[in-house]
């Protein structure tokens, strides 16, 4: 029987095979997949902010894309996961509202994204699949079996990446 695990705000989680885990409400956040497809070990992370050197006193290491994407990483090789077949999917980094000006610290969304892809590109963890920006809403779920990511959005459907 499959498992399937859900990541709340601010979480993640790690799964073998075979395992469904699922995230809801990615708005601003960021919704990070790790796969590895040899051993069909799955891992998700739900981030809300780019980096914990803003957070005073803040001991949630997975709410920030700096330290949680580390964490994920972590928690999938003590799973088994091999570093050199792990890709990563991503989902999120709407901008949820309309802002008067330009003030990029509202632009949370965006700049959730951005420093998931770096810290991505530090790790050497391959992006092979995005659904990025936008104002809408996503929940997410990848599958162990075959690493698909499934992005549902009210109003734009089912898709799969």
């Amino acid at each position: 029987m499959i498992e399937v695990i859900r990541v709340g705000m601010a979480d993640l989680k790690v799964a073998c095979h075979p395992s469904i885990i699922t995230t809801l409400g990615l708005g601003s956040c960021v919704g990070i997949t790790l796969y590895d497809s040899k051993k069909k070990i799955i891992g998700m992370a739900h981030i809300m902010l780019p980096s914990s050197k803003i957070a005073t006193a803040n001991t949630n290491r997975a709410k920030f894309a700096d330290t949680g994407i580390v964490d994920l990483l972590e928690k999938m090789t003590a799973l088994g996961a091999e570093r050199k077949e792990i890709v990563s999917k991503i989902a999120g980094g709407a901008q949820m509202f309309n802002f008067a000006g330009s003030n990029e610290t509202l632009k949370i969304g965006a700049r959730n994204s951005e420093a998931v892809k770096q810290v991505l590109n530090e790790l050497r963890i391959p992006i092979v699949a995005e659904d990025i920006g936008g104002n809408h809403g996503r929940t997410i779920e990848i599958s162990s079996e075959d690493g698909k990511l499934m992005v549902k959005t009210i109003g734009y459907g089912i898709k799969y990446l």
